[in-house]
C-alpha cells in the first residue's frame, strides 16, 4: 500500500478597506514536486479581510476535495486568526465568523487529515497575487480566470468526495428531516415592512394561511415540533393543533432602526447602511443584527436538533432569514446566497441532514397549499 498524498492548499483574502471591496484567492499544490492543481478566486462585493481570509480557505477546501478527497491536506496561510481558530486553540468570538468556521470545518471532516500552518505573508504570495486579480477583475468589470490548466480528476481511483447524489447513494444511516415553515402574513408583512424581533399578530388572512398549511401537513408523522418565540410563529405553530415546543434561536433576524420601516423608508434615512448591508452579510442594520449572526444561531438550533433526534423528522416554525440561513448551511453555500433566495409566507423548506456531513435540498418555497388564498409573498 503506498504513501498517503499530501496536498497543500494556499489561501488568503484581502479587503480595499475593511470593510471595501474584498475578494480570495487559493490554490491547490502537490506536496510531491509543488506542480499547481487547481487555482480559486473571485470577488465576493463588500466585506472585511476575515470574510475574505475564511472565503479563501473554503474555496481552497473544496478545490482540494474536488481533486482527491483522501488525501492529506496541509492549509497554508498568513491570517493567524483563521489558523488558530481552525485549529481550536483559539475561540471564535465574533459571531460572524461561525458559519464561516463551521461551514470549512464541515468541508475538513471530509479529509482523512486536515492541519493548519501559519506562514509569512512572503511564503503565501500566490493566493495573496489570485486574490488581488480576482477584485482587480471586478472592478475592471470581467470575470477572473485561472491562469493554470485546471484538473477537476487527476487522480481517479482515488475515493469520491463526501458530496451525495440524493437518490443514487445509500446513506449510513437515516437522515434527519426538518421541514420548515415560514409564518403567515402580518400587518408589517402585508406592508413589506422590516419585522424582525418586533411582536406582530397574523392578520385574519395570516389565520387562514397558517389553516391551509395545517392542512397540508396533517397526514406528516413528526417526532417534534419547534417553533420562533415571536407570536406570529407561535400562531402559525398553534393552528396545527399539536404540542409544540419553541426555541429563542430561531427568532427573526433584529433590523434594530429600521424595526417598522419600509424598504423605501431605509433607502431614505439610512442610505449608506442600507447598502453595507446589502453588500456584506455582516454588516448589521443599525442596532441590529446582521444576517452571518442569524445563521450562527440557526446553526447552533441545527446542530441541537440532529444531536437529541438523529434519524427524526422535525417540522421548524419560524421566519425568512432563520429558513434561508439553515438553508445556505445545507448546500455549503457563500453567505451572499442568502440575498438570493426568495421566500414566501407559509411555505415550506424540506433538508434532510446525513450522520456523514452533507445535506440535500429536497423542497424550498413550496406554498401550494395557499395559491387559492392570495399572493403568497403578500
Amino acid at each position: 500500500m503506498g504513501a498517503e498524498r499530501t496536498l497543500i492548499v494556499e489561501a488568503d483574502g484581502g479587503s480595499r478597506g475593511n470593510p471595501g471591496p474584498a475578494g480570495y484567492g487559493a490554490l491547490v499544490r502537490d506536496a510531491a514536486d509543488g506542480q499547481v492543481l487547481a487555482e480559486r478566486a473571485a470577488s465576493i462585493g463588500t466585506a472585511t479581510n476575515n470574510v475574505a481570509e475564511y472565503s479563501g480557505l473554503i474555496a481552497g477546501l473544496r478545490a482540494a476535495a474536488d481533486l482527491d478527497s483522501s488525501a492529506v491536506i496541509e492549509v497554508r496561510m498568513d491570517s493567524k486568526l483563521v489558523v488558530e481558530q481552525m485549529s481550536g486553540r483559539w475561540k471564535i468570538k465574533h459571531p460572524s465568523m461561525r458559519p464561516l468556521a463551521e461551514e470549512a470545518a464541515g468541508l475538513a471532516r471530509g479529509f482523512a487529515t486536515v492541519r493548519y500552518r501559519w506562514v509569512p505573508r512572503a511564503r503565501n504570495a500566490d493566493a495573496d497575487r489570485l486574490a488581488n486579480e480576482a477584485m482587480d477583475a471586478a472592478a475592471a468589470g470581467r470575470t477572473w480566470e485561472p491562469s493554470v490548466p485546471q484538473s477537476p480528476d487527476p487522480m481517479p481511483h482515488r475515493a469520491p468526495t463526501t458530496n451525495r447524489l440524493s437518490g443514487w447513494m445509500a446513506p449510513p444511516a437515516p437522515p434527519t428531516t426538518t421541514v420548515l415553515l415560514r409564518h403567515g402574513q402580518t400587518p408589517l408583512s402585508a406592508e413589506k415592512r422590516f419585522s424582525g424581533t418586533v411582536e406582530a399578530s397574523l392578520t385574519d388572512l395570516g389565520l387562514e394561511q397558517a389553516a391551509a398549511a395545517a392542512r397540508r401537513l396533517r397526514d406528516e408523522p413528526f417526532d417534534l415540533i419547534v417553533s420562533s418565540p415571536l407570536k406570529r410563529a407561535r400562531q402559525t405553530a398553534e393552528a396545527l393543533g399539536c404540542d409544540y415546543t419553541v426555541d429563542d434561536d430561531l427568532r427573526e433576524s433584529s433590523f434594530g432602526a429600521w424595526e417598522g420601516l419600509t424598504f423605501a423608508e431605509v433607502r431614505e434615512r439610512f442610505p449608506e447602511d442600507l447598502n453595507a448591508w446589502l453588500a456584506d452579510p455582516a454588516v448589521p442594520p443599525p442596532g441590529g443584527e446582521s444576517l452571518l449572526d442569524t445563521v450562527a444561531r440557526v446553526g447552533r438550533v441545527r446542530d441541537r436538533l440532529l444531536t437529541a433526534h438523529p434519524g427524526g423528522r422535525i417540522l421548524v416554525v419560524s421566519h425568512v432569514t432563520p429558513i434561508k440561513g439553515l438553508t445556505q448551511l445545507a448546500l455549503a453555500a457563500e453567505p451572499t446566497v442568502l440575498y438570493r433566495l426568495h421566500l414566501d409566507l407559509v411555505a415550506l423548506t424540506t433538508i434532510d441532514w446525513y450522520s456523514d456531513g452533507p445535506a440535500v435540498l429536497r423542497g424550498f418555497n413550496d406554498a401550494h397549499h395557499v395559491a387559492g388564498l392570495t399572493t403568497p409573498g403578500e
